[in-house]
């Protein structure tokens, strides 16, 4: 009996040195779950802040840096000042290296409006539009585009090496020539193909420059403010008294004019009705009496 007491003593305290064994494996188990639950919600905030959202009503253009794209924006704003909007946008661009194609300002001090287009370098577009959002206004309308390219450009580049290596061909064939024909010959086609080169460079080049820079075009148009009278309205008896008698006094000269006009003009209808009576009277036949 004192053996079976012993040997079940002993397997308890085995028990428990392997539960306590046990105890921090299991701890830093949970602890490296904690670890990656935070990292993941970390990861998930900073995607959220840098992923771009629209704000004052301007689309964002996700730009892929393997595609040759011709973006285009249009924006309609309202300002308090739409002249210092405007000078505002003018130092943004050359802030960013761009350039203000045209500008146009009209108004008074209390109505100005202004209207302006810029470009700017491709790589700079999403921030000239942040710095848009940041100005001081309301965006009314705005259109953001992006025309891709890729395979046009591709096309083009693709072409002009063929033809520059087409000219290569036709400026050793000229070394070699020698009679005036075979020269006559090789220069007419090699100008041909120089003609050829120099298009396709200048439709390379033209569409190069629409996809480094970007053009934004903008019209800005003021913000009625409204007055303090305007913002709350209350009602005042004084002012509803004054609109009353305003309308009595206008009521009462029609009245009188209307009067003036009888008196003066009255009489010809009634000069016009007495003639009619006349004529009626003058007309009766006269009545016979019967004598006795």
């Amino acid at each position: 009996m004192g053996k079976i007491v012993l040997a079940i003593a002993a397997l308890a305290l085995v028990l428990g040195a392997c539960s306590q064994a046990g105890a921090p494996a299991t701890a830093p188990s949970a602890a490296g779950r904690g670890q990656v639950a935070t990292g993941y919600t970390a990861d998930s905030t900073a995607v959220k802040a840098a992923a771009p959202a629209p704000d004052q009503g301007i689309p964002t253009v996700v730009v892929s840096a393997d595609r040759n794209l011709i973006l285009t924006a249009k924006i309609d704003m309202r300002s308090k000042d739409p002249w210092a909007t405007s000078q505002a946008v003018q130092q943004m661009t050359t802030s960013l290296g761009g350039d203000v194609l045209s500008v146009n300002e009209s108004g008074t001090t209390d109505n100005r409006n202004a209207s302006l287009s810029i470009r700017v370098p491709s790589r700079s577009f999403q921030e000239a539009i942040r710095q848009i959002r940041a100005l001081d206004g309301e965006v009314q309308s705005s259109n953001v585009s992006g025309q891709d390219v890729t395979d046009q450009f591709v096309d083009l580049q693709a072409r002009l090496t063929a033809k520059q290596a087409e000219e290569a061909r036709y400026n050793a064939l000229l070394v070699r020539a020698n009679t005036i024909d075979e020269i006559l010959k090789i220069d007419s086609a090699l100008s041909n193909v120089r003609t050829q080169v120099e298009q396709l460079t200048g439709q390379i080049n033209s569409i190069k420059s629409r996809t480094d820079y970007s053009t934004i075009s903008m019209s800005v148009s003021p913000i009625t403010v409204l007055g303090p009278a305007e913002q709350g309205r209350s009602w005042d008896p004084a002012k509803t008294v004054a609109r009353a008698v305003a309308t009595l006094a206008a009521m009462m000269q029609v009245l009188g004019d209307l009067a003036i006009w009888l008196i003066i003009f009255g009489w010809i209808p009634l000069l016009a009705l007495a003639a009619v009576f006349v004529a009626t009277r003058s007309r009766r036949p006269a009545v016979n009496t019967p004598t006795a």
